[in-house]
């Protein structure tokens, strides 16, 4: 195994990212979280889309049974949007003391971090994003993840539109980190196959982009091996068969790990085009990272030749003739996405050649570009772009 070269006596300061209740049926145990936050009531965040599948009504049996009062506010957007965190958060002060509960996928919880916040912050608003990082403390968290790709549940941070800025503005502060993860992978069960291989692969990238990053040690490195190994065996058997419950349980815990390291480490150039691709053609998230995956890995391998070796080995590939490991792991990822029929080229994402350069512009601007192993300028990322075309 190969971890990050850094100093071997740097000094370290971390943190447990939360709590963490995993297995089947680990639902039935929320009521007692939800008492352990000093809050006896919950505000539910999540979307119509679970309303409607029945995860929803699952969720508030629970609640039922315990006798725990609630309010369910499902009106999150698949790219949740600051006039989106702006009405959870009129209502959730409506409502009244409470813990928030966040359930769903990655939109989900990261709109129900900014409603969090900005009930403990009375005159503010989900645009003053940049501001709130000093603000007072929002409401407690209890995280139960809908999807296995986000790793949203481990970090206090949330990526939201600014649809009248027409960027994604990162919407958090330290009391909204999620204080537990409640991981039940019969949640992801009937998941659809297109959303298990978006959001797997989302998963993926964390682990190889935080393996990548400047911001690794040997912490976050320790997650992201274990994550490439469990999100690269299970990713494809749930793509396969989603009702193969071991191979939806190694997924979750497979993207947990990776959005523990990627909470350590910080991630890179993949994750800032899939912000600028998003914001610009409303692209799925992990749809827009599968389209550029391969193209990054090839222009940050130079710098990166280390993670790229480790991510080679926790996918249990045999040692390449030519000693180019880099290239045997970014040829690996090509066959993960082939399994899962996830990678499309931009041509296909409501992406015109015209958009490229804002795109470009966008992601070498994006915070999480300042972690790549390989700093690109704004003519290489359009390069890039036009290679994944």
């Amino acid at each position: 195994m190969t971890f990050p070269e850094r100093d071997s006596l740097a000094p370290l300061s971390i943190e447990p990212t939360c709590r963490i209740e995993f297995g089947p049926g680990r639902l039935g145990r929320l009521p007692e979280l939800i008492a352990a936050t000093g809050h006896p009531r919950a505000f539910v965040v999540t979307d119509r889309g679970l309303r409607t599948a029945g995860v929803v009504d699952r969720l508030l049996k629970v609640l039922n049974v315990a006798g725990m009062e609630y309010a369910v506010h499902d009106e999150i957007s698949p790219n949740p949007s600051t006039g989106d965190v702006d009405a959870g958060a009129a209502r959730a002060r409506r409502f009244g003391r409470a813990a928030v509960v966040a359930l769903g996928g990655g939109s989900v919880l990261d709109a129900a971090k900014g409603i969090a916040l900005l009930v403990g912050n009375p005159d503010a608003r989900a645009a003053d994003a940049d501001a709130l990082w000093e603000a007072a403390d929002g409401l407690p968290l209890v995280a139960v993840p809908t999807t296995s790709g986000t790793g949203a549940e481990t970090n206090g941070f949330g990526v939201i539109e600014d649809t009248a800025a027409c960027r994604k503005v990162y919407l958090g502060h330290a009391s909204v980190k999620p204080g537990v993860a409640l991981l039940d992978p019969e949640l992801t069960l009937g998941l659809p196959a297109h959303v298990t291989a978006a959001t797997g692969i989302d998963a993926l990238v964390h682990a190889i982009e935080s393996l990548a990053s400047r911001g690794a040690s040997p912490v976050s490195a320790a997650h992201a091996t274990q994550a490439v190994a469990m999100v690269g065996r299970a990713l494809p058997a749930a793509y396969r068969d989603g009702s193969d419950l071991d191979a939806r349980a190694e997924l979750m815990m497979g993207a947990h790990l990776a959005g523990q390291a990627l909470t350590l480490s910080g991630l890179g150039l993949v994750h800032g085009i899939g912000h600028a691709l998003t914001a610009h053609t409303g692209t799925p998230h992990g749809v827009a990272l599968a389209a550029v995956l391969e193209e990054v890995m090839e222009f940050s391998a130079p710098d990166a030749a280390g993670a790229y070796e480790t991510t080679a080995r926790a996918l249990r590939l045999d040692p390449p003739s030519d000693g180019d490991w880099a290239r045997a792991a970014i040829g690996a990822v090509r066959e993960i996405s082939g399994a899962v029929d996830v990678k499309r080229p931009l041509r296909e994402l409501r992406t015109t050649r015209q958009l490229l350069p804002s795109v470009a512009a966008g992601a070498v601007t994006d915070p999480v570009t300042r972690n790549a192993p390989r700093q690109p300028t704004e003519p290489q990322v359009l390069e890039l772009l036009r290679s994944a075309y």
